[in-house]
């Protein structure tokens, strides 16, 4: 009784690190690197939507209005996708390692344990930015003005019978239009968390132990932490490898969730295959359309996720252990 009144502390404060860390990181990299994202989904959409960008004509206001143009609903899920995802993986981690004698966790059982983690606390995550993604992206796209109320309130209006197209209404068909392309966003999201996550963790552990090793003491680091700025540089690499060779992917993603009433999405919705179909006729390149601003951005972007994770990660740490 006595141990687990003495760990109970211990998993409480792991819990809220990963809870605040994973909050912060998401934020973080979501505000500061969106017009990237914009500039990717405008890239990625079908050609027949028309013009993505706006003409030479606006303003610079109405320019700077349309780059950020959904931003409200990613504000709204981006720390809380963000800290599903650390909250799960941390403790599918810590679980799965602790269980085993460190002496016997070979490289291989590392990998597959950090796979399973990542894997898992992708799909907590997706219940979450899966949403706020289709909202995101309809707006990016220019559908409905670049606003993301009026997305979704024509993805609310789905509950109403659509005599145009005979399309039944309910709340289950809202729910449904919220959660369009979560089975491409799932598919690809786990092998790219799984590559990033799996190159910035073996970073991480080598420079950790040779940073060890090169110090007499053996205290390279600050209670055995990795600095947050090599954590981010690590983050960038993995990332940008793991955005560019995950790029088809994101194209048929985008694609599936642009899909709305009266583009061929009633009854069951889009299928995946004919999306790709579409793509195909596009030419092979097409499936590549983005990979710039999309290796860019998720290069920037895990460096300020994974970098900023670390630091706070690294923060209330110390401070736990200062307490």
């Amino acid at each position: 009784m006595a141990e687990s009144r003495d760990q109970e502390p211990l998993v409480s404060s792991l819990w809220t690190r990963s809870l605040i860390a994973g909050a912060i990181a998401g934020l973080t990299v979501d505000c500061s690197l969106y017009p990237l994202d914009t500039i990717k989904t405008r890239l990625q959409k079908a050609r027949h939507h028309g013009p993505s960008v706006p003409s030479p004509s606006v303003s610079l206001r109405q320019t700077v209005r349309g780059i950020y143009a959904g931003l409200p609903s990613v504000l709204l899920g981006s720390a809380p996708s963000a800290a599903s995802f650390f909250i799960v993986y941390d403790g599918v981690k810590r679980s799965l390692l602790s269980s085993t004698n460190p002496e016997s966790q070979t490289r291989t059982h590392k990998i597959l344990t950090q796979s399973l983690a990542s894997s898992m606390g992708e799909i907590a995550a997706c219940a979450v930015r899966v949403p706020t993604e289709v909202v995101k992206q309809r707006a990016q796209a220019g559908l409905f003005g670049g606003s993301s109320l009026h997305a979704l309130k024509d993805i609310l209006a789905r509950r109403h019978p659509d005599p145009a197209s005979g399309a039944k209404g309910g709340y289950g068909q809202v729910v449904r239009e919220l959660y369009r392309g979560a089975g491409i966003t799932i598919a690809r999201e786990i092998p790219f968390t799984v590559l990033q996550f799996t190159m910035w963790e073996a970073m991480k552990e080598t420079y950790a132990k040779r940073r060890l090793q090169a110090s007499e003491a053996g205290s390279s680091t600050i209670g055995g932490q990795v600095p947050a700025s090599t954590s981010a540089i690590f983050g960038s690499v993995a990332g940008a490898i793991s955005a560019g060779l995950t790029t088809p992917l994101d194209v048929i993603k985008t694609r599936v969730m642009l899909a709305r009433r009266g583009d061929g999405a009633e009854g069951k919705g889009v299928r995946i295959r004919d999306v790709v179909q579409e793509i195909s006729k596009e030419g092979l390149g097409a499936f590549w359309r983005g990979i710039q601003p999309r290796v860019a951005w998720i290069g920037i972007g895990g460096a300020v996720f994974l970098g900023s994770y670390q630091w706070a990660w690294n923060t209330l740490e110390r401070r736990s252990k200062e307490e």
